[in-house]
């Protein structure tokens, strides 16, 4: 069985809540799962700080035992130090300016 450590939306409509779970890869989203190990308020609060608690100590299990986490959930252990921080993918080729047309010119 191939296990992910992914997010399960919860919360209503343009106010988002994650859990962040060990869960089945073919399990549906937010179907059933093995453990939660954390979860993830990506609304900020009044202070400006987004809410994120983690279970380390079955992070570090689930990721010991072969669990792959998705790309989010990467991201959000790398800021925590669990994982090594996910490489920073930048395209300067997407930033250059095209070249002008004769249909750009008229």
């Amino acid at each position: 069985m191939v296990v992910r450590l992914r997010l399960q939306r919860f919360g209503r409509t343009h106010a988002p809540f994650y859990r962040m779970v060990a869960a089945n890869a073919r399990a549906p989203r937010d179907g059933k799962f093995l453990e939660i190990v954390g979860t993830y308020n990506p609304i900020a609060n009044k202070h400006g700080m987004k809410e994120i608690r983690l279970k380390e100590d079955r992070l570090k299990y689930w990721l010991a035992v072969g669990a792959q986490p998705t790309d989010r959930v990467a991201w959000i252990l790398g800021k925590f130090g669990i994982l090594p921080p996910p490489p920073h993918h930048f395209n300067p080729q997407k930033s250059k300016p095209r070249k002008e047309s004769d249909d750009d010119k008229k």
